[in-house]
């Protein structure tokens, strides 16, 4: 039974009394010696308890991580009262004391290949403190491991661009997937809005935070899988971590009812341009999407996207700025400039003048925003075609988490069409969009190079 007022057990608060009552009849200096750090037992410092505790798990030297590991007292009237396990990479041990304070065993498992400090907190039958702190190694796992490489290369991007985790193996399972995702740790200073994992497949898993990044900020991304259990038998490995950073806040919104592209700088207006976008039967995809590439020039050929008869063109084009792997581009139009500000007739492209698309080239980078509204095609998806990501409102989003959600291992959620005339700002901490995918995703873009003009 603990004593509520002081928090302290029975013995310990007779033990005050006893003390308090020396004092107060006493004034010798014996009397003062027996209630300092020798004599009081809440104040004295920790014996060695190394002949009380007894711990197992260690086999040849080393510890199993498949198994518990496992502290216990000798029934002499002592009892632990506190466990702190970590590794030299600061992960803690969850774990669980019985009641009669006799045995402490991990609830978690322990990483493979990694170097444990234990430190034990014991009270004998008289309320003494003890201390015990022991050592010891893991044993390492045979084969590959599990490893994720981050994307993209570090160097400077847009505050649309999502960060990339693709895995060595596939991980199916959630509880697995959960354990991978715990380990994969994003920050950024200054601080992102609370961001998220989401699950697109069984090896690759794209993060962005509920809003767009924060402007000229730098963004880390690590593992912390190192040893860590995954699933039977398989264990994380040793990954190199990532350091972007994020440049001005630059969005390009193309209005295909006005045939205008206006250009805003951290939500200032720079420029607006005349437009065109695609024409009837060629649409171009709403929605919110981050630029992919540049281009200086490009061969742009119909038969790369199955356009042929009177549709058909095998065209030279230059500063095309790419925003999906199927070819959709922002790019120079030189023979559609009478067209350009009043009608659509492109094959789903953003044609522009030749100076205002060497401008746009010049004025944007990777990861930078550009929005189509008010186009009669369908909308962007967000991960098989580029990254549509911003095109999933925030309550999808976390439904793609392992941790928060269902993980990508319950199907893809509802996509919803956004209204045109809503034009969300996530630095106003609002959904880019209620969009989603249809079809199953893919982020190769070695198999998705066609153009479209």
């Amino acid at each position: 039974m603990t004593d509520i007022r002081t928090g302290d057990s029975p013995r310990r608060a007779r033990l005050a009394s006893r003390c308090a009552l020396l004092i107060a009849i006493s004034p010798l200096a014996v009397g003062l010696a027996a209630c300092t750090s020798g004599g009081n037992p809440l104040a004295a410092t920790p014996y060695d308890a190394a002949a009380k505790v007894v711990y197992g798990t260690a086999a040849g030297g080393k510890a199993d991580p498949n198994k518990p590991l496992k502290v216990s007292v000798k029934d002499d009237g002592s009892r632990i009262t506190d466990v702190t396990a970590t590794d030299t990479a600061g992960r803690y041990v969850r774990g669980q004391l019985s009641a009669d304070g006799k045995r402490w065993q991990s609830t978690a498992p322990l990483a493979a290949g990694a170097h444990y400090t234990v430190r034990v907190s014991t009270e004998d039958s008289d309320g003494h403190p003890g201390r015990k702190v022991l050592s010891f190694d893991t044993t390492t796992t045979g084969g590959a491991g599990l490893h994720v490489t981050f994307g993209p290369d570090a160097g400077t991007y847009g505050v649309g661009q999502p960060i990339t985790a693709t895995l060595s193996k596939p991980v199916h399972d959630r509880a697995a997937r959960a354990a991978v995702e715990a380990n994969l740790r994003v920050s950024s200073v200054p601080n992102a809005s609370q961001g998220s994992w989401y699950w697109v497949d069984d090896k690759t898993l794209h993060y962005r935070p509920q809003t767009y990044w924060p402007t000229h900020a730098t963004i880390t991304v690590r593992s912390t899988l190192s040893g860590v259990r995954v699933q039977d038998k398989l264990y994380g490995g040793d990954d190199k971590p990532l350091t972007l950073h994020t440049g001005d806040r630059i969005e390009a919104i193309t209005d295909a009812g006005t045939d205008q592209m206006t250009f805003k700088d951290d939500g200032k207006v720079v420029k607006t341009m005349p437009i065109t976008t695609g024409k009837p039967g060629f649409d171009t995809r709403n929605g919110i999407k981050v630029v992919l590439e540049k281009e200086q020039f490009v061969q742009m050929r119909s038969e790369t996207v199955g356009i042929g008869g009177s549709d058909a063109y095998d065209l030279p084009v230059y500063w095309a700025t790419r925003v999906t792997w199927s070819g959709e581009y922002v790019h120079a139009a030189p023979w559609s400039e009478g067209s350009q500000g009043s009608a659509n007739v492109s094959h789903g492209c953003t044609g522009m003048s030749t100076e205002n698309a060497e401008w746009f080239f010049e004025h944007v980078r990777e990861g930078d925003i550009v929005r189509v509204i008010n186009s009669h095609g369908p909308t962007m998806t967000p991960f098989d075609n580029g990254f549509g990501d911003w095109n999933l409102g925030w309550a999808q989003w976390k439904q793609g988490s392992a941790l928060s959600g269902g993980g990508g291992v319950t199907g893809a959620p509802k996509q919803e069409q956004p209204d045109p005339d809503q034009s969300p700002s996530p630095d106003q901490g609002q959904d880019p969009g209620q969009l989603d995918a249809g079809s199953r995703p893919t982020t190769d873009p070695a198999r998705l190079q066609p153009q479209a003009l």
